[in-house]
Formats: C-alpha cells, sequence, structure tokens
C-alpha cells in the first residue's frame, strides 16, 4: 500500500507532512490565467466638486467636468476593461481621452468613431463617424448610465482601440455599442473622463485582464 501523506493547519501557515515523516510549508496555488485585477491609480486630477481614490482603488466623483486617472495602464496587462456608473446635473454627453504622464492627448482629428449602433425601444440605428471619440449616450440628472469600456493595448507603443458598452438614457432602457480607434502609436498610463456639458457624479473602476 502506497504511503498516505496528511496536511494540518499551522497557527500563522498552512503546513503539509512530506514522505518522510516532517513538515514543511505548503505551496500556494498558481494564480488563476484568467481575471481581473482591479487597477490602484498613482494619481488622479479632477475639475469640479470632489474626486477620491477608495483604499482598493476605484474612484468616486461628485459634480466633476473633467477626472483623469493617472498610472492605470502598466506594462503588466495588455488589455483593460472600466467599470463606470455616473449621473449628470443635466443633459451631457460622456467623453473621454487618452492621457500619458499626466497630459491628455487632446487632437480629435487622432481619434475615431468606428462604428455606433443604438439600440432605443424596437428601433436600432447604426452609424460611423470620425474625430470624435464618444463614449456613452446623453444622460440626464435623474438617470444612472452604466458604461462597460475596454482599452485594447493602451501602454503598447502601437494605435490603441476601444470599445464601449452603455445602458440607459434619458426615459427608457436604451443600449450602445461603439467600436473606437487612436491612430498614435504612443504609449498611454492613464485616460481623462468628461462630460460634453454640465458635470457628472458617480464611480469608476479599471481593470487589467489576465490572459
Amino acid at each position: 500500500m502506497p504511503e498516505i501523506t496528511y496536511g494540518r493547519w499551522s497557527p500563522t501557515e498552512v503546513m503539509e507532512r512530506v514522505l518522510d515523516g516532517t513538515w514543511v510549508t505548503a505551496t500556494p496555488p498558481e494564480p488563476a490565467s484568467t481575471g481581473g485585477v482591479l487597477m490602484m491609480p498613482t494619481s488622479i486630477a479632477y475639475s469640479g466638486t470632489s474626486a477620491s481614490i477608495s483604499t482598493l482603488g476605484s474612484v468616486s466623483f461628485t459634480g466633476v467636468t473633467s477626472l483623469s486617472l493617472n498610472g492605470v495602464f502598466t506594462g503588466d496587462y495588455d488589455n483593460y476593461m472600466i467599470a463606470t456608473w455616473a449621473n449628470s446635473s443635466g443633459v451631457a454627453i460622456k467623453r473621454l481621452r487618452l492621457r500619458a504622464s499626466g497630459t491628455d492627448e487632446s487632437s480629435a482629428s487622432n481619434y475615431y468613431t468606428i462604428q455606433d449602433i443604438t439600440a432605443d425601444g424596437t428601433t436600432v440605428n447604426g452609424s460611423r463617424g470620425v474625430n470624435n471619440l464618444t463614449n456613452s449616450a446623453s444622460i440626464y440628472a435623474t438617470q444612472r448610465v452604466g458604461d462597460t469600456m475596454y482599452f485594447y493595448g493602451p501602454y503598447l507603443a502601437q494605435p490603441t482601440a476601444g470599445r464601449v458598452v452603455t445602458a440607459g438614457d434619458a426615459s427608457s432602457a436604451v443600449i450602445q455599442d461603439q467600436a473606437w480607434t487612436h491612430s498614435l502609436s504612443n504609449a498611454y498610463d492613464g485616460f481623462t473622463y468628461f462630460p460634453s456639458a454640465n458635470n457628472i457624479s458617480g464611480r469608476i473602476a479599471v481593470y487589467g485582464l489576465k490572459g
């Protein structure tokens, strides 16, 4: 009969018994190969009432006309998912810009909204635009709108691509799906999130995608 090994708990660590009868520290399992890691901004900048970083890394903001997250894109991950919800003091279209070393890439000619699909009620519309990085539908003071944004390769020295899926709108459920590209082969470590008018309040979290 083969020899049986046994495990037990130590007050400070998990131990395992090896075949010669001694106890050694158990080897921890390898981390999961897929999933998201919440990224802690190295700093934030904003215009408006207030914004703060939580102990885990998400950012809450109130009455801002712009919100910049620095240091959330790194060499550890190629792709990122950004989850947000927000409402507005009035009609607003939420937009974003890529950012490096605390400076926005603000030239509109380098941003392209390749395709926009919107489902509202029983109607589905598609459009194509250029030189306009719009990342969600219009929002109103009484409506919370959620976005799931994806950035593909922002920290790589190559053109960045992205996708934004938005749920919500002024008076009924609306779904908007957009794809965009940025034409410059630069590395970016952050982004700025801002409304086209008025101010917005909500929460935003950036996740590095493993795998």
